[in-house]
Parts: structure tokens; sequence; C-alpha cells
């Protein structure tokens, strides 16, 4: 599309569903992301909330609002992000991929780590979004790999959104909220962000070679992974911005970042 601006690329780290209600600290820095952009066309959501065997992208017209949790307050679940969704071009990006077949949903609603993030930048919900599944089959390179593959988006008008965490031990988070965080979160958090300042996503993406902090702060690599889609879509010389740069519950990290 002629005349459109490039847009940046943003990972998100979302934390806990509560996020979603009110304003916070960490509402306050996804907003900031976006308070200087112009209004998307669309937005495609990675989120660590949706594995597939199978790479899918979604397409539903009016995609639902999927509280995909349990044990919450009530007005948790009486959240609905009433957002358009985006189904042609939902095909047209199954279409344009070429490293793997990608089916088309025409069902998929949005989960929590799409809609609890975006209704804090798009509070109107005037923008449509749609997501891409993680492919719980495949390997880091390869959803590094997938990710480049959607670089022609951002000169189209479509923010890509990556949502999960850095780090994310649950087994280990304290949900008093009261501890420090513990020393290998802190460690690989910053390490992440040294990897990321330098460029070097060739080790992020063999995150498993970066030692003990790293195998406690991914103990499972679905919440890591959208940030590898992220980086794949930097270009040279492209800054990066941070915010939310905490560890909340001693073990899940808040960084959250704009490339672009």
């Amino acid at each position: 599309m002629p005349g459109k601006v490039r847009l940046p690329a943003l990972f998100v780290g979302h934390g806990s569903p509560m996020n979603a209600l009110g304003d916070n600290e960490y509402a306050r820095g996804w907003r900031s992301l976006v308070q200087d952009l112009p209004r998307p066309d669309a937005v495609l959501c990675v989120s660590a909330h949706w594995q597939t065997w199978g790479t899918g992208v979604s397409a539903a017209e009016r995609p639902d609002t999927i509280h995909d949790f349990y044990g919450f307050p009530e007005e948790l679940y009486r959240i609905r992000y009433p957002c358009p969704g985006a189904p042609d071009l939902a095909g047209e990006v199954a279409g344009a991929i070429s490293s793997t077949s990608v089916s088309v949903d025409p069902d998929r609603g949005l989960d929590h780590g799409a809609w609890a993030v975006i209704l804090h930048m798009y509070p109107e919900a005037d923008v449509p979004v749609f997501q891409l599944s993680l492919d719980a089959s495949r390997s880091p390179a390869f959803h590094y790999s997938l990710g480049r593959e959607l670089a022609p988006l951002r000169d189209r008008g479509v923010m890509v959104v990556g949502s999960g965490n850095i780090v994310h031990n649950l087994h280990l988070a304290d949900m008093s909220g009261d501890g420090d965080p513990y020393d290998w979160a802190v460690a690989f958090d910053s390490l992440a962000r040294d990897l990321i300042d330098g460029g070097r996503h060739g080790r992020l993406v063999d995150y498993v070679s970066l030692g003990p902090a790293a195998r406690m702060s991914i103990p499972t690599n679905e919440h890591y992974l959208p940030l590898l889609y992220v980086l794949a879509l930097q270009r040279e010389g492209e800054p990066v911005t941070y915010v939310n740069e905490r560890i909340a519950l001693r073990s899940v990290s808040m960084r959250s970042l704009r490339i672009g």
C-alpha cells in the first residue's frame, strides 16, 4: 500500500490477566509504546496462549473475548473486547507464508495474551485484531524465521505484537508479590536486554545455550517465543525502546519493548 508509514513491532510482557483491569504501571507502559504512532490498520498478535500443532491464523469477523484462565475475580470474566477481526488480511498472511502451511481458523477468538494488553493500547476497540498461533512442534529457529516472513506487514499498516514474558517461571512465582526477584530471573532478563541491544539475535534463538539462568527463566518456551517473532522484524539500525523493566512475582519479567 503506497504511502503507508512503516509501523514498529512490539513485544509485551503481559504477566497476570489482572493487568486488564483498571490502570496500573504496566498498562501505562503499554500505552506509551503506541501513543506517538499513527493508528494501525490492524494488529497481528503472536501470543503465548495460542499453541497449536501446525501454524494457524485467526480469521473471525468479530472475534470472541476468550477468558482462558481460572480462579480470578468475576469482574475479569465480564470484560469483553469487541474489536473487529481481519479475515481478509488473515487469508493474505496465510497465503504469503512460504516456509510452512498455515490453516485459517474462521472461529478463533482473542486469548488474554492479546485482548488484555491491546485493550489498554486501543480502548475504543476500533482497530482490527487477528492472531498467529505458535506451532508447539517447532524449534525456536523456525519461529524466528517465520517472524521474518511477517516483515512486509509493517509497511502495510499492520502492527505486529508479540505477547509473552522473557522470564516466565510460574512454578516458582511468589503470588504474594512481596519477595525480591530471584537472582537468576534478574540475570537472564538483563542478559536478554544486552543481547537485544547488541543485535545478537542468534544467541537469543539458541537460548538453551545461555546457561542455568536461561533454563530457570524459560522452563517452557511458549511465553518466550513471541519475543523471537518481534526480534526477527528488526531492520538494521532500528532503535529499541523499553518499558516496564521489572520482575513481578519474583519470576516473571514484565519487560516490554518497541522496535522502530
